[in-house]
């Protein structure tokens, strides 16, 4: 008997190793749908909103390097995918969309629900098609994941209404032939670069996230350079802990002053899979070496002396048998004083972050006197908070963090040691992303631990898809800073000299709206509460909201604060004052 477009879809997801297939159901998805109830071993995950349906698969494929499967029906189920898609997209991922649509013989019609999705989706997809013919699959599915995979993107496969139950007249098995080849740069530009790094006094690696496959390499070039590695937010995981001792943490808004002058003093700068995209962040006058898979990436965001396309792994050995040899007679050993200097000034800075990250700092007569300007009501420090998590959570968590502040404290206080992972919408930058990227991670592997860092604003966005942990009974630990406040907002606005403005959040008790999903919630208002609080949410069984009253004052310094940026915030904190006096009538 011949199959059904639908079963030529799902039987070959399952054959792919797809496990989740994450959607809202109705209309053109229900052929689909049945076809994924009738299957074994590929799960249906139906969410509240298809952008947490995005975010989920997105979240699958970046963890596991396995296709990432979500579906939108007509229309406006399609339309909402968008966001997530987008961030898949910008993170690379290889994600399937199925989007359904009008029935064929209705398509230009101006149906109802009819939206083009090919237009719809032509600026995030690598690939897009609608199926017109049952006769063109499996062919059209075999090109969609092969673009998604090969150009490590988004494809949208689309199917009309009244195609999904049609039979093929010719059936075949899907044939997808997904093996990736290893690329290596020209041995000329291998050897040049090598010749500038020997004559090089100070080197300092800033390392991606298209180096983690090559950890082990990338630290023995760091040896050899005797370099400080700098690392972007998505090459903690990989590159952080005590076991790289050349790590000297992030650069950027998000950064510390250690990674920064690690930069600015070098006279060469090793970029290993990185795109990095933040220009005002790389100091200038530099020579410039860059290792990427992608050619047009190489210069983009800084003058490069040498690009080398390739795989960071097989490169990084290719210049490690072009360096120079060892003199005769001398251990080969380089300068390492500018690494030291890095490591040192990173050890410090470490140092001064743990002091604020104690749960009774504000009770100290510095932290009185501090908390007199930026915490008058006593709330929690939001670097408390992320080091309690950091210290009580498992070694193989998997950590999710929403765009804004919840980014900014993982980043300084969570360590990516050990099995841990680390995703978020760090190229896209998207609100909400936190919550639905832990529903997916979760869906991979119930037993393992999987904490999500929500800021209020995000969490509150799709609040909905609560009820999908709860009904798939995914044992996600939401960590929620709920400083009432757009935090990142609030500070790009005092940075400018604005007065906060638009920012204050008016939220629910976060925790009793848990609890009215049946998930359990606790709220935590009291620094000497946070640790026994945050120990019971990762002891209790299933899925649990920790609502934590963080500090909306608390200040993120950036790793190289500018005397505009000073300036301004000073002048914002008057305004405000002043604004808020008046509101009040007094003087």
């Amino acid at each position: 008997m011949a199959r059904t477009v639908a079963r030529v879809i799902v039987d070959a997801l399952s054959e792919l190793g797809v496990r989740q297939v994450f959607g809202v159901v109705g209309d053109a998805l229900n052929p689909l749908t049945d076809a994924l109830r009738t299957t074994d071993g590929v799960e249906w995950v139906g969410c509240r909103h298809e952008e947490a349906a995005a975010f989920a698969a997105s979240a699958q494929s970046q963890l596991s390097g396995t296709l990432g499967v979500c579906m939108g029906t007509v229309g406006p189920g399609s339309v909402h995918l968008l966001n997530g898609l987008y961030d898949a997209a910008k993170s690379h991922a290889p994600v399937l969309a199925i989007a359904g649509q009008v029935p064929l013989g209705e398509l230009g019609s101006d149906y109802f629900q009819e939206v083009d999705n090919d237009a719809l989706f032509s600026d995030v997809a690598v690939f897009r098609a609608t199926v017109t013919s049952p006769d063109q699959l499996p062919h059209l599915l075999e090109l969609a994941v092969r673009n998604a995979f090969g150009r490590k993107g988004v494809a949208v496969l689309t199917v009309p209404g009244d195609l999904g139950d049609r039979e093929l007249s010719t059936d075949r098995p899907a044939r997808f032939s997904l093996n990736s080849p290893v690329t290596r740069p020209e041995e000329p530009a291998v050897r040049e670069a090598a010749e500038l790094l020997d004559r090089a006094e100070r080197v300092t690696l800033l390392v991606g996230r298209g180096a983690r496959q090559a950890r082990e390499d990338v630290l023995a070039l760091a040896d050899r350079l005797a370099a400080p590695m700098v690392l972007t937010l998505k090459a903690k995981e990989g590159f952080e802990g005590d076991a790289n001792p050349f790590q000297v943490g992030q650069t950027g808004l998000i950064g510390n002053p250690a990674a920064a002058s690690a930069l600015e003093e070098a006279d060469t700068l090793l970029l290993l899979g990185t795109d990095f995209p933040y220009r005002d962040w790389y100091p200038e006058g530099k020579t410039v070496v860059q290792v990427d898979t992608e050619a047009t990436h190489i210069g983009r965001r800084v003058p490069v002396e040498v690009g080398l396309v390739g795989d960071t792994g097989a490169t990084v050995r290719d210049l490690l048998t072009h360096l120079a040899a060892p003199a005769p007679g001398t251990d080969g050993a380089r300068d390492r004083s500018h690494l030291e200097k890095a490591r040192k000034r990173f050890q410090e800075w470490r140092t001064g972050q743990a002091r604020l990250a104690d749960p009774s700092h504000d009770k100290g007569l510095i932290g009185r006197l501090r908390s007199t300007f930026d915490n008058r009501s006593d709330d929690i420090r939001p670097e408390a908070l992320a080091a309690v998590v950091d210290r009580l959570a498992a070694d193989d968590a998997v950590f999710t963090s929403d765009t804004g502040m919840a980014t900014v404290w993982l980043s300084r206080f969570v360590e990516m040691r050990g099995e841990r992972q680390l995703i978020g919408s760090y190229n896209l930058g998207s609100m909400a992303n936190a919550m639905p990227q832990a529903l997916g991670a979760q869906c991979l592997d119930r037993e393992r631990q999987v904490v999500a860092f929500c800021g209020d604003g995000g969490l509150s966005m799709l609040l909905g898809d609560l009820m999908t942990l709860k009904t798939h009974r995914l044992p996600v630990k939401l960590v929620v800073f709920d400083n009432r406040r757009l935090g990142m907002v609030k500070l790009e606005q005092e940075q400018a000299g604005l007065p906060e403005f638009g920012t204050v959040l008016d939220n629910p008790d976060f925790a009793a709206v848990a609890e009215a999903m049946g998930i359990p919630g606790i709220r935590v208002t009291e620094p000497a509460e946070l640790e026994k609080a945050v120990r019971r949410a990762f002891d209790t069984p299933g899925p649990v909201l920790l609502d934590v009253l963080t500090n909306p004052d608390e200040v993120a310094v950036p790793a190289k604060p500018t005397v505009e940026q000073g300036w301004g915030f000073a002048v914002a904190k008057v305004k405000e004052i002043v604004r808020s006096h008046g509101d009040d009538g007094t003087a």
